[in-house]
């Protein structure tokens, strides 16, 4: 097999150099010092809340009453997100235009899960020496998503900072608001004991752990961005830079029809830190792991990086882009809705016990 090939690389795996076990702390992302941080963070913000702030700060997104005293007054839901070092991999790559569409697609999701639609939608981008050609592109990505999504690219800020960025490096983010009735947001508390949890495919990892999908990748293997690896089909460009996707079109309709009680979105922390987002304290889940089958990016980092089973759960969403809680009486027809977006399978259950648990059927 010649080299740049996954079978080349894989051999050299055995060297003393790279026997131990990589995690997305050893990576450089430590998601337990974030949580702690968030903490400060939360009573910060709070004292800076007014009467129509109707969300805590760790939300999906902020929910702003325009009519506080009227429940079915239109509410303000806004987020705001980044790609994270999904960047680095585009910029070796020399691909601009799908950072910016993954970049709405992660926002809308994030405001969809409170049951929003979004309204418009601002971007910043950062580079050391700007490159009108780059950051058109990267753009080109943000208006795709943009339009795919019903939502206005209303404008936004270009930041050239020379000597904070090193040459060919830049980073974007983006903030969407959107709107939905009052009466119409997903809460947590309209979860109950016996709600089945329905997943949504994802189309790879899409913008979490890449911290970690780098080191194992291009350290551990040794690959390039061109290296062709045939158990993924694709190249290595191809298989990281898969387009997180929206799922709007999908969840759109369900949220017409009123079926669905709580979403989530399964991103930095996996099914593990974000499911429990949407239920309420004192309830919990149950994952079948054998209700899917995980896309085969998942099973080369789990082997290559040697990586704990536990740091897998919370670092990537193995092949689940977003959990929705339905009425058990609905699964059939919620699945049966889904097939043209996915389709959707029932992926677990909510208990009376708080927590996550993984089991097998």
């Amino acid at each position: 097999m010649p080299e740049g090939t996954l079978g080349y690389h894989a051999r050299r795996m055995s060297e003393p150099t790279r026997s131990a076990p990589l995690t997305y702390a050893a990576a450089g992302v430590d998601i337990d010092a974030q949580d702690r941080a968030l903490t400060g963070v939360k009573r910060l913000a709070r004292s800076t809340f007014t009467a129509g702030v109707l969300s805590e700060i760790g939300s999906f997104g902020g929910l702003f009453s325009l009519d506080p005293d009227n429940p079915q007054g239109q509410v303000l839901v806004a987020s705001a997100d980044g790609v994270g070092t999904k960047l680095k991999v585009a910029q070796m790559a020399g691909v601009h235009d799908t950072v910016g569409e993954d970049l709405v697609n992660h926002c809308v999701n994030d405001i969809l899960v409170c049951g929003a639609r979004p309204l418009f939608f601002l971007d910043y981008f950062a580079s050391g020496r700007l490159d009108p050609g780059v950051m058109v592109s990267v753009v080109e990505g943000l208006a795709r998503g943009c339009r795919a999504n019903g939502c206005a690219l209303l404008g936004g800020e270009t930041a050239e900072m020379p000597g904070f960025y090193a040459p060919g490096e830049y980073d974007v983010a983006g903030f969407i608001v959107g709107a939905c009735r009052r009466d119409r947001l997903l809460r947590r508390e309209s979860v109950k004991t016996g709600d089945a949890l329905v997943a949504l495919p994802s189309a790879g990892l899409h913008t979490n752990g890449y911290s970690l999908a780098r080191r194992v990748i291009f350290e551990v293997l040794g690959l390039g961005v061109d290296s062709q690896v045939a158990e993924l089909h694709a190249t290595v460009a191809e298989a990281l830079l898969a387009m997180h996707r929206s799922y709007l079109p999908a969840v759109g309709p369900l949220l017409d029809r009123g079926l669905v009680n709580a979403a989530a979105h399964i991103t930095g922390g996996g099914i593990p830190d974000n499911l429990p987002r949407a239920l309420p304290e004192d309830l919990g889940a149950e994952i079948f792991l054998d209700s899917w089958d995980e896309p085969p990016i998942f099973g080369l980092l789990r082997r290559a990086g040697r990586i704990p089973e536990a740091d897998m759960r919370r670092t990537f969403n193995l092949g689940v882009g977003m959990i929705l809680a339905v009425g058990e009486e609905h699964l059939g027809e919620v699945l049966e809705a889904l097939v043209p977006h996915g389709p959707g399978w029932a992926v677990g259950c909510i208990t009376g016990e708080s927590g996550v648990r993984f089991v097998r059927r």
